[in-house]
């Protein structure tokens, strides 16, 4: 959150349709032009509103939450909604404050003889017993246990963190304390990764500041006035990483896989193959320190390979106000690159992998940094909007500190920016495409936690955009219609190659984690563009073993299983 200058941009690559002007006889007026993405939040159910419980005492945790998440939780093949909540710091505030609880929408899509789409969510969370105790941050999704169904885990600021099990009835159950995961900390991002390559997911917690609201610093903006504080003010705390015992608890390993060894004020997490070994890394963005990337070693333990790989600090040297990560193939090279939103006047960071864990940073050519720099940036998500085949960015915005023009102005919450999407237009280049997104990418907001999915099902990709003190945006996407494309269900971690007839191939990965405090869609969705043939689809699956699945039909959600090549 790199509280130096409020201001932090949320990236969108959203890859677009191509828009050519159509001229009415004998005028230059332009067709009318439809939106990229439509809000439906309100109309499908979604009424919820963030509240952090602002005192004006300016405390930190007010200004970094909430996550959101986009998982099946009850497995009938569409993305349900879980939504972090934050509330009051004490019970003094107010009662309503004080019960505010993260809500859990479940999707009835429905799905019309002649195709349409309806979108209708259902608050279940007084049914699902869940009750998420403690001022939310953060959440991320993923089967723990190996059951078939997906957990929940939530991120807090001082109290436990807490891991519900999925009961496969619809309910949940509170198993943080048994578990072994209900460190009480400051965490934000977390991620389950099967680290070990046993088949069963493991747990990173990025952790961020020791601070305590009894202990709050008083803090003053250049201008002398009163404003939130850096990160610098507080000390940072140490990162936690759980091995899973495959017996429905987990082993704290911190410190014997030396994560330990360094740590910073962590915000993002995300994790994937950086260096092509076959085994899963763990990248983790930190506020105003350098940057970590932890290389798995094969052996239980890590190695921060960041400062050597050229992404522990940018090109200028000097540590930025790191916050949302995600990485992806953005050069459709086969392998993943990293994104991440910085501060305002700082700009997003673009490294580009060159296959062995090597990165260029790439922000300046790019594009990304000079159409990042008036933002403070959050959630960011790599995603092909268009489905063109090239993964666009998406980025949600709003500072850390008040902005002065609008507490001039007598702004309640002057800390609010526009969103921003960057599609993908290929040569290593990206394009600030936000005007043309649609109204809801004009809305002023103080955005924080971005997920992506599918969450109508039409093979396309939608953004659940979480934002601080606000409304939740769902925002459903238009841009895709005509091209093909192709879902597929994997296990978490597997990466795949996508080969087209023509075209070349394509290569993504299933995970859940990246953006910021958020949980994205696991499904894999390939965009094809104007490819409507058959495609062969390679995989890796996550304990290294590769597999052949030919003949596989687009347009069209598939399942694919190790071991039996259909």
């Amino acid at each position: 959150m790199g509280l130096r200058h409020a201001g932090f941009a949320i990236l969108v690559l959203v890859g677009g349709c191509s828009h050519s002007d159509e001229h009415a006889a004998g005028t230059h007026t332009p067709a009318p032009q439809a939106e990229w993405f439509v809000d439906r939040a309100a109309e499908s159910g979604l009424d919820f509103v963030h509240v952090n419980g602002m005192s004006g005492q300016l405390y930190m945790p007010e200004i970094l939450g909430p996550g959101v998440a986009l998982f099946d939780y009850d497995n009938d093949g569409d993305l349900d909604i879980y939504l972090v909540q934050s509330g009051g710091f004490d019970r003094r505030q107010s009662r309503a404050l004080a019960r505010a609880n993260d809500r859990l929408y479940r999707n009835d899509l429905a799905v019309g003889a002649d195709g349409t789409r309806t979108l209708r969510f259902t608050d279940v969370t007084t049914s699902s017993g869940i009750y998420a105790r403690g001022y939310g941050m953060g959440v991320a999704t993923g089967d723990f246990d190996n059951d078939g169904w997906v957990d929940l885990y939530l991120t807090k600021f001082d109290a436990p963190n807490q891991l519900f099990r999925n009961n496969a009835d619809g309910t949940f159950t509170d198993v943080s304390k048994a578990s072994g995961t209900d460190h009480h900390s400051w965490s934000v991002s977390a991620s389950f990764v099967d680290f070990d390559r046993d088949g069963w997911l493991d747990l990173f917690v990025g952790n961020y500041l020791r601070y305590r609201l009894e202990g709050n610093t008083k803090c003053s903006s250049p201008t002398g006035a009163a404003d939130y504080c850096t990160p610098d003010s507080y000390p940072a705390l140490p990162d936690r990483l759980y091995r899973n015992r495959r017996n429905g608890t987990f082993a704290d390993v911190t410190t014997s896989a030396r994560i330990a060894s360094e740590f910073g004020p962590a915000l993002g997490v995300s994790t994937a193959d950086f260096n092509g070994d076959g085994w899963m890394d763990i990248y983790v963005a930190n506020d105003g320190k350098e940057n970590q990337l932890w290389l798995n070693r094969r052996d239980g333990t890590f190695e921060n390979g960041a400062l050597l790989a050229g992404v522990a600090l940018p090109q200028s040297g000097k540590a930025e106000g790191s916050m949302g990560v995600d990485a992806g193939d953005f050069d459709n090279d086969g392998d993943e690159d990293l994104v991440m939103t910085e501060l305002t006047a700082e700009g997003s960071n673009l490294y580009v992998n060159d296959g062995t864990g090597v990165f260029t940073d790439a922000s300046a050519p790019s594009a990304i940094g000079p159409a990042s720099l008036p933002f403070t940036g959050f959630g960011a998500v790599w995603l092909d909007f268009d489905n063109d085949g090239l993964l666009d960015l998406v980025a949600a915005n709003g500072t850390v500190q008040i902005d002065e023009a609008l507490r001039q102005a007598g702004d309640p919450f002057p800390m609010h920016q526009k969103k921003l999407l960057l599609r993908n237009i290929g040569a290593g280049r990206l394009e600030d495409v936000t005007a043309r997104a649609g109204a809801a990418f004009a809305l002023s907001e103080v955005g924080r936690g971005v997920a992506a999915g599918d969450v109508d099902n039409d093979g396309d990709i939608d953004l659940l955009i979480g934002n601080n003190n606000g409304r939740t945006r769902l925002l459903i996407n238009q841009a895709a219609a005509g091209k093909h494309w192709l879902g597929m269900n994997l296990a978490v971690g597997a990466r795949v190659e996508v080969i087209r007839e023509k075209g070349g191939s394509l290569w993504r990965r299933s995970r859940a984690d990246g953006s910021y405090g958020s949980a994205n869609d696991p499904r894999v969705l390939v965009g094809l563009g104007d490819s409507a043939g058959p495609v062969s689809v390679r995989v890796r699956w996550p304990k290294g073993r590769t597999e052949m699945f030919a003949g596989v039909m687009v347009d069209r959600y598939v399942t694919l299983t190790e071991g039996t090549g259909k």
